[in-house]
């Protein structure tokens, strides 16, 4: 079994999700009812996955996430929310979370999401992922790709020209290897999926 922790300050939620859960390969082994809460039960109880409600009292869940990331914890977590305003979206994509679930419905498509976290995807809508580029892009932050040292904005530019990890390794004089390896780091600091993503992301950089 697969060990889920669920934080949610309403019972009835976290009741709700280890009923879904329930004959699935993931299992609840602790329900908190804030961030404090959380990140004790996480120390505790080792969960594969966090389940984390993005408005608690006390320490709310993006602060919950950003305390996880901080501490060089890189478990899957997934949001449950009602609604996420622009600040908290652009907060926990740029703090890598793995998905984001809206309570309305979420016990319909759960456990798949669940299942593609664990695997080491991201479930998050398409219209979010959109909905946090549009965003990024319009912040006054210096550019989408602020987060990324030197040799890695270089990358991502050459990405957006459709080079292949091969050529790009030949470009810069590194490994194909190599590239991959800083194409996984980009898209943890970025909080993105793949070199479609980041091309996005690359062509409405202004240091292009």
């Amino acid at each position: 079994m697969i060990p889920v922790l669920v934080a949610d300050d309403h019972g009835f939620i976290r009741a709700g999700v280890e009923a879904v859960l329930r004959g699935s390969r993931f299992q609840v082994v602790a329900g908190t009812a804030s961030g404090e809460e959380t990140l004790a039960a996480i120390a505790t109880h080792d969960p594969a996955i966090v389940l984390l409600d993005i408005n608690m009292p006390g320490m709310n869940g993006v602060q919950a996430l950003e305390a996880l990331r901080s501490k060089g914890d890189k478990r899957a977590v997934v949001l449950l929310t009602a609604g996420i305003n622009d600040r908290q979206l652009l907060a926990v994509m740029r703090a890598g979370v793995e998905g984001i679930v809206h309570k309305d419905g979420a016990e319909g498509g759960l456990v798949d999401v669940l299942e593609k976290v664990h695997s080491g995807g991201k479930a998050i809508d398409s219209a979010l992922l959109q909905r946090a580029l549009d965003l990024s892009l319009s912040a006054d932050n210096g550019g989408p790709l602020e987060r990324l040292n030197q040799r890695e904005r270089r990358i991502a530019r050459l990405v957006a020209r459709g080079m292949r990890n091969r050529d790009i390794g030949t470009e810069l004089g590194i490994g194909e290897g190599t590239v991959k390896v800083y194409l996984h780091a980009m898209y943890q600091k970025l909080g993105i999926e793949n070199r479609t993503e980041l091309a996005l992301l690359a062509v409405n950089d202004p240091g292009e």
